[in-house]
């Protein structure tokens, strides 16, 4: 895609949109959005000392080359309103409706975070737009066009700025580009990224391509003579174009450690026909003069990419022995090469069957927003899902096949356990061995593209090997192992709670039917807040709870653990432990377990008490907590271990006046090194809101800083930490 050269005004872009939209209605509601735009952003001017209202514009220009529709133009022309102006999402949507207020509302929510850093709460926010992305397409669409004219006009910014631009376009934005098929857009944005962040590569590039761009147009030249006159020979209706090479792509090859001179397909053509089948008539007329280079013939008609990219790739001996790659495909295919979903814009045929169908094309292909999805079901942590969408979904992929001729897509590298998982945990659990292109291979076998894979498997099957998770290339396939042996070791320590306790009754010389009735179960269960027995088992087999403790409830026998710890105290016994391993250091004790009450969850360098629990050691209160305030037999003194480096989570109450930017702007104070924010609830609507949210910090310093900047916002009436 080239840069826009055409100063874009509102007559511009009008004749534009009218030359596929016919609606009357709709091109009435793209001049009411304009010029509400321009009333809007009147009298502000951007850093390039243009109008405001020049940006908007050239996004909706950028749009109407993929056709966008009505609903679409005027989300772009109006996609900064919510952000910067005085008005509400309310009283768009009382003017423009629900479907433009969401766009403009979904551009302005992705607009509100910050892309950059990789700290964990960063990698929240990139979560939230991950998954943004698959509630409508048209968000990020939008958001595309709007950095790409951003990044038109990027040299206004520093130096620093400019480089992290371009990171975070490349980073985050191109690979969504090219996963929507959107070449038309992805193209430019990588050359203008590269441009920014590594000018010197850059222009070293642009400098060997200007050396010896005259002798390059005068082959392509000769060779388009040559092919258009062999298809015309045969009678094929065509068309050919010379297709330049991106800088881009020239940078990542010489990357790989590629010389430029070694880029072969600098020289490259495009022919265009107008059915598939002519397609496959052109390529063995041309195969026919000019000789193929072997390997390098890429069939993506008959299968193509997951983003709806089709065309026929080849490499061949051109003109004066030349190598040059040539693309065929049909007017419709390179509808959807350059624009992707965008080509399909099923939006702009409001209610007709049309719509409704190629939106279910739409839906079976795009396995992006799938997998997306699947994914956020997963319920991943944060990290955990940006590094399924890094290694699952934004890397390069290879495409293989079923015994069925079902393709799949996998990342490069992947290997018969992924392909195992990815059509079925079962399948997966149940493996015993695969089959490639009809031979036995090992499960650390690296797939390769166009393999054909049956997988073995046995209902006698014992389950995954635990080294299958070292193995396995996707965090998908890893998570589902995981998983199976998750349920496996509960099973097994339930069995081994259960054989603990029965044991250690016949020890102590008490009958098993006795000691578990009903009354004595719930007795059990109330005190340990456990809710059923399996639980209780399992919290016997995993270690959590001591045996003897369950046992303890229903005797009452005495010098249990606890009571000896409660004389230790009573009797002044003060061995003053300086234990580094341990967050919280015991005055008296060494090896006991120490619980974080969950009622008013104290952090490093809150003044701390211990109360000591039946069953479950000792409870980490603060000195200010009021469920400790009435007790004082069973308390003992505990403090922080100075060393620790270990977050802790506390839940802060924040009330506000009614402010629908308020949780973004919360949100966004809440990103940094030091704090991790675990979750935000609404806990109300109306004239005042209240929001609690469950923050993981380094120390009481650092929540009190985060609370200050909380409650410097202007809507925020109060914070405070919860005590349960």
């Amino acid at each position: 895609m080239t840069q826009q050269k055409t100063k874009v005004t509102f007559d511009v872009l009008y004749k534009k949109v009218s030359s596929y939209i016919q609606s009357e209605v709709e091109l009435e509601k793209i001049k009411e959005a304009y010029a509400y735009a321009d009333k809007m952003h009147f009298g502000v001017k951007r850093l390039t000392g243009e109008n405001y209202i020049d940006h908007p514009l050239n996004v909706a220009y950028i749009l109407t080359d993929i056709k966008a529709d009505s609903a679409t133009i005027c989300a772009a022309l109006m996609h900064d309103i919510l952000e910067d102006c005085d008005v509400t999402k309310q009283q768009m949507e009382t003017k423009f409706g629900t479907e433009i207020t969401e766009l403009v509302d979904g551009v302005t929510k992705i607009n509100k975070l910050n892309f950059q850093g990789d700290n964990e709460a960063t990698i929240a926010n990139h979560r939230k737009i991950l998954v943004g992305l698959s509630q409508d397409v048209r968000v990020i669409i939008i958001k595309l066009a709007d950095r790409l004219h951003n990044m038109r006009t990027l040299w206004v910014h520093s130096l620093k700025k400019q480089k992290e631009k371009a990171k975070e376009t490349l980073d985050i934005l191109t690979p969504i580009a090219e996963r929507l098929g959107m070449n038309h857009i992805k193209s430019e944005l990588e050359d203008l990224s590269l441009r920014y962040y590594k000018p010197d590569v850059y222009f070293q590039i642009v400098e060997k391509l200007n050396k010896t761009k005259a002798e390059r147009d005068t082959y392509v030249r000769k060779m388009i003579e040559n092919v258009s006159e062999l298809l015309t020979s045969h009678h094929i209706e065509h068309e050919i174009k010379g297709r330049s090479k991106s800088i881009y792509s020239i940078y990542k090859k010489m990357d790989k450690g590629k010389k430029f001179s070694d880029i072969f397909d600098l020289l490259a053509l495009r022919v265009f026909v107008h059915t598939e089948a002519e397609c496959y008539t052109a390529l063995g007329i041309i195969h026919s003069k000019f000789k193929p280079i072997p390997k390098r013939f890429k069939d993506y008609v008959a299968m193509p990419k997951t983003n709806m990219y089709q065309s026929l790739h080849t490499t061949v001996f051109g003109v004066d022995e030349n190598l040059f790659e040539i693309q065929i495909r049909t007017y419709q295919m390179d509808e959807i090469a350059e624009n992707g979903i965008a080509s399909h814009w099923s939006y702009k045929e409001k209610g007709s069957s049309v719509k409704a169908d190629m939106q279910n094309e739409m839906e079976q292909k795009l396995q992006f927003f799938k997998s997306l999805m699947e994914l956020w079901e997963e319920d991943a942590t944060d990290e955990e899902f940006v590094n399924n969408v890094k290694n699952d979904l934004l890397k390069n992929t290879i495409y293989v096949f079923t015994p069925l001729g079902d393709v799949l897509e996998l990342p490069l590298g992947s290997t018969p356990i992924d392909f195992a998982y990815k059509v079925h945990s079962k399948i997966g659990d149940q493996m015993v061995g695969a089959l490639v292109n009809g031979s036995i291979v090992s499960l650390d076998y690296q797939l390769q593209n166009n393999d054909i894979i049956k997988i073995n498997t046995s209902n006698q099957s014992q389950g995954p090997s635990r080294e299958w998770i070292q193995i396995a290339k996707t965090n998908s396939a890893k998570s589902k192992i995981k998983a199976f042996f998750n349920k496996i070791d509960k099973e097994e320590q339930l069995k081994d709670g259960l054989d603990t306790l029965t044991k250690e009754l016949r020890r102590q010389k008490l009958a098993y039917n006795e000691f578990m009735q009903d009354k004595n179960i719930k007795k059990i269960l109330d005190e340990l807040k456990l809710k059923d027995i399996d639980e209780l088992y399992t919290s016997i087999g995993s270690n959590k709870i001591n045996v003897n403790s369950v046992i303890h409830i229903v005797t009452k026998e005495t010098d249990s653990k606890q009571d000896i710890l409660l004389k230790r105290t009573q009797n002044n016994k003060e061995v003053k432990i300086n234990s580094i391993h341990r967050d919280v250091i015991v005055e008296g004790i060494d090896d006991i377990k120490v619980n974080i009450a969950s009622c008013c969850k104290p952090v490093p360098g809150d003044s701390m008490v211990g109360y000591i629990t039946k069953g479950y050691g000792i409870s980490a209160h603060r000195t200010n907590c009021p469920n400790i305030s009435s007790l004082d037999e069973r308390m003992i003194d505990i403090t922080w271990n100075e060393n620790t480096e270990q977050k802790y989570n506390s839940t802060l109450l924040v009330r506000a006046s009614s402010d629908e930017h308020l949780l973004m702007d919360i949100i966004s104070k809440t990103s940094g090194p030091d704090h991790i924010v675990q979750s935000v609830v609404n806990l109300g609507k109306g004239k005042n809101m209240s929001y609690e949210i469950t923050v993981f910090v380094k120390n009481k310093e650092v929540l009190e800083k985060l609370m200050n900047d909380i409650s410097s916002l202007k809507s925020v009436l109060s914070v405070e930490r919860i005590i349960r």
